[in-house]
Order: structure tokens, then sequence, then C-alpha cells
């Protein structure tokens, strides 16, 4: 999964495709880098980012989808909002991305069964000004295992059907150093709760205690893909899709 930050403060571009047309063209180069499909994001969600309004998100992210989509490109969109959400599917979008696994807008589960749409629900405690105060865990793997698990049961409540949902741990989010690396570590416990995982560790802080980012997260892919995961969410795709390959050889060897 390409990222495609159509957003001028983002940690990881600093907003370098905040035009449609640049945003348009960095979706292009990630595919011919080798994406599966591209996540179009207009609002961060980096630590202590503000919130954009709804009509300045929607600015954003709907004509890069539009144009995106009708090159035929699986879309996702980055959003928590629901009428961005609807008007992003009915633009082309396949996927829903929201961080906040519904929580952030009530609408959200119901507009996402509505639509019939892929749903990532990702494990979250609060918006950006506020999470890094929420990271306090006794055991983190497995009240994020509980936590994604309560989400599940609304979301399906909701109507969003199982074979449609996908789980993120939330890497980064109300989450130390320590806390993302015993996540990564035991992502199996969290493939337990019996949905597909996505993996989106690219660029974090938290790989920066151990190698350079970039590098870094190359490391994640390969071990995250060896781990069975659906996708890996990556700002640089080339390095990622042969890490992905390679771990799919890896495992694919058997014995």
């Amino acid at each position: 999964m390409g990222v495609v930050n159509v957003t001028p403060d983002s940690f990881s571009d600093g907003g370098r495709f905040f035009d449609t047309d640049a945003a348009v063209a960095h979706g292009r180069q990630l595919l011919a880098d080798g994406a599966d499909l591209l996540d179009v994001g207009g609002e961060s969600t980096r630590p202590g980012a503000v919130r954009v309004d709804k009509d300045e998100e929607l600015r954003r992210v709907i004509p890069v989808i539009r144009e995106l989509a009708a090159d035929g490109v699986r879309v996702s969109v980055d959003t928590m909002r629901s009428e961005v959400a609807e008007k992003a599917v009915r633009a082309g979008a396949a996927i829903i991305n929201d961080v906040s696994a519904g929580q952030a807008d009530p609408d959200m589960a119901c507009v996402a069964a509505d639509l019939g749409a892929s749903y990532v629900a990702m494990h979250w405690r609060g918006h950006a000004a506020v999470m890094e105060g929420l990271a306090s865990y006794d055991d983190v793997v497995a009240q994020v295992r509980d936590e994604l698990s309560q989400r599940v049961d609304h979301l399906l409540g909701a109507g969003i059907r199982p074979d449609r949902l996908i789980l993120d741990p939330g890497l980064g989010f109300a989450k130390r150093p320590h806390h993302n690396w015993h996540l990564l570590r035991h992502l199996g416990v969290l493939a337990e709760l019996g949905f597909p995982l996505l993996v989106g560790a690219s660029r974090k802080r938290f790989l920066a205690q151990v190698a350079d980012r970039e590098d870094a997260t190359v490391a994640v892919s390969a071990l995250a893909a060896a781990a069975g995961v659906w996708a890996v969410r990556v700002h640089q795709v080339r390095p990622n899709v042969a890490a992905v390959r390679v771990a799919a050889a890896w495992t694919g060897a058997g014995g």
C-alpha cells in the first residue's frame, strides 16, 4: 500500500504532494514502483496535528481519488469522517482506512456498511492532539487485541461484512516505542481475531532508535510479510516491494 499524503504538514514528506497534480503524479509513480494499492489522505494524523475541516479534506482528496481511480487503480481513502468516506467511495475508492475504527464519527460504521466498501479499523485511543498522553498499558498486546475485538463487534453489528474488515494495530498511535516493538513481535496474537492485518510502520519515530528510518521500514516490511500480514503501508514503495517478495520466497520455500 503506497501512501499519497495530500497534506501540507505530513511528518514524512512535508507537503511535497499537496497539489492535486503532484499527488496524482506521485501516486502513479508509486504504482510504477510496484504498489498494489494507494492510500490517499487529506488530514495529517502525526502526533500533535490539528484537524482540518471537512470541506478542506474533501477538496484535497476527492480530485486525487477520482483521477487515480479513473486509471483503474485500487484506491483507499484515509479518513475518519463518514461524509468524506462516502464521497471518496462514490469517486472510486474501494477501501476506507479509518484510523479511529469508527470512534471519531459515530456515523462511519453504518455508512461504510451501506457503501459495501472494505474497511480498515485501526487501534485508536484518541485524536493526534492528545494521543501521546493515552499510551499507558499493563499488557499492550492483550489490551490492543481486546480493544480491537470490541471495535470488531461494533463494526460487524453495524453491518460491515466480515470479509470486508481489515485490522491495524496502530503503530505510533498512543504507543511508546517499546509498545510498537511488542505489537510487531506478536502480530500472530492479533491475527487470532480472524481478520487480515495492515501494518503501518513506515518512517515512524520508533524505528530511528535502531536504524535509519527507511532501512528499518524495509526490514519491518519483510518481517511483517513473513508473519502473514495482508499489506504494509509505506511511503517508499520499491525497496519494500523487494522486501515483501523476499519474504514470500522465504516462507514459500517450505521444508
